[in-house]
């Protein structure tokens, strides 16, 4: 399973509902898009060195997903489909949504958007 930002910033902030979620799954991932908003954040955070200590902590429970080349060709195949449909994506999430295209996985997120790319598994907490 893939963890959108949202879902990286319910972890980080205890919300209990996303604990069955995460034992259930075989993997969770993080995809370094996700990663660098959250750092982003992070930097404009009343709590930054809170959530700082935290993905320090946790980041190596995770599985770090990279763009590479066949990234790239699902980014623009979902860009594509999404554009021939009219329902275009924030540029990040189609990233996001083209890696859990390429590892066959789930995205947990609350961004209803990806529930438009063809073939994406949303779960919901």
């Amino acid at each position: 399973m893939i963890l959108d930002t949202n879902a990286l910033s319910a972890l980080a902030d205890g919300d209990p509902a996303l604990k069955p979620i995460l034992t259930q799954a075989s993997q969770v991932a993080v995809p370094v898009i996700a990663l660098g908003e959250y750092r982003y954040g992070i930097l404009h955070s009343r709590d930054q060195v809170r959530y700082d200590r935290w993905l320090g902590e946790y980041l190596r429970q995770f599985r770090i997903l990279e763009v590479d080349e066949k990234t790239a060709v699902a980014y623009s195949l979902i860009r594509s489909e999404l554009r021939k449909a009219g329902t275009p994506i924030p540029s990040n999430d189609a990233w996001i949504a083209a890696l859990g295209r390429q590892y066959s996985l789930a995205i947990c997120s609350r961004d209803r958007h990806f529930d438009l790319v063809q073939g994406s598994n949303r779960v919901v907490w």
